[in-house]
C-alpha cells in the first residue's frame, strides 16, 4: 500500500511533471491552497484548470480557504521585494504552514509543494521553510527541487500537450504589477 502525500499545487503547469513523479510512489492528494493568486478571476482559473486534471488522473482534490486579506496583511510592507525576496518567504510560509496542518489534521503520511518548479522560485527557500514546518507540525516534508533535470522544460511541454491555461505572472498581486514572472 502507498504511503499518502498531500501535495500543495498552485497550478496544472506547475503540477503535471511532479504528480507524474509522485504518483508512481505515493497516493497523492491536491491541495490547492493559494490566497496569494490575485484578482479572483485568475484564482478562479487557475483552480478549475487543476482540478480538471486532478479528476482526469482520478485523484482527490481539496480546496483550501481563500483567505486573500490574511495574506495581505502579512505581506504588507513587501509590496516592492524582489521576486525570492522576503515577500515571497512570508508568502511561502503562509501557503506551506497551512498545508502542513491540513496534512497532519488528515492524517497523511508526507506533503510537500510543486512551487520549486518554478525557475523563478528559490528552491533552498522553499525547501528550507518546509523543513522547518515539518518540524513543528511534526510530518515529513519531501524536499526537492522539481526544475532540475530539465523538470521545468517537461513540465512546459506536458502542459502544452494537454492545452493547459498559463499564467504570465506567479499570482500575487505585486508580481502581476511588475510582470516579473
Amino acid at each position: 500500500m502507498k504511503s499518502k502525500l498531500l501535495l500543495h499545487a498552485c497550478c496544472a503547469p506547475c503540477s503535471i511533471y511532479v504528480l507524474q513523479k509522485l504518483s508512481a510512489d505515493y497516493e497523492v492528494t491536491i491541495y490547492f491552497y493559494d490566497p496569494n493568486i490575485h484578482p479572483r478571476v485568475e484564482y478562479n482559473k487557475r483552480r478549475d484548470e487543476l482540478k480538471k486534471y486532478a479528476d482526469k488522473l482520478q485523484l482527490d482534490f481539496v480546496e483550501g480557504p481563500y483567505d486573500s486579506a490574511n495574506w495581505l496583511e502579512r505581506t504588507r510592507g513587501l509590496e516592492d521585494e524582489p521576486e525570492k525576496g522576503k515577500r515571497c518567504e512570508v508568502c511561502f510560509d503562509i501557503r506551506l504552514a497551512e498545508s502542513a496542518r491540513y496534512a497532519k489534521e488528515q492524517g497523511f503520511d508526507y506533503w510537500t509543494t510543486v512551487l520549486s518548479i518554478s525557475p523563478h522560485k528559490s528552491a533552498e527557500q522553499i525547501n528550507r521553510i518546509g523543513t522547518r514546518i515539518a518540524d513543528i507540525v511534526g510530518l515529513p516534508f519531501i524536499t526537492a527541487d522539481w526544475k532540475k533535470n530539465d523538470g521545468f522544460k517537461i513540465a512546459s511541454q506536458l502542459s502544452k500537450e494537454e492545452g493547459f491555461y498559463r499564467q504570465d505572472y506567479c499570482g500575487c498581486v505585486y508580481s502581476k504589477n511588475n510582470k516579473s514572472v
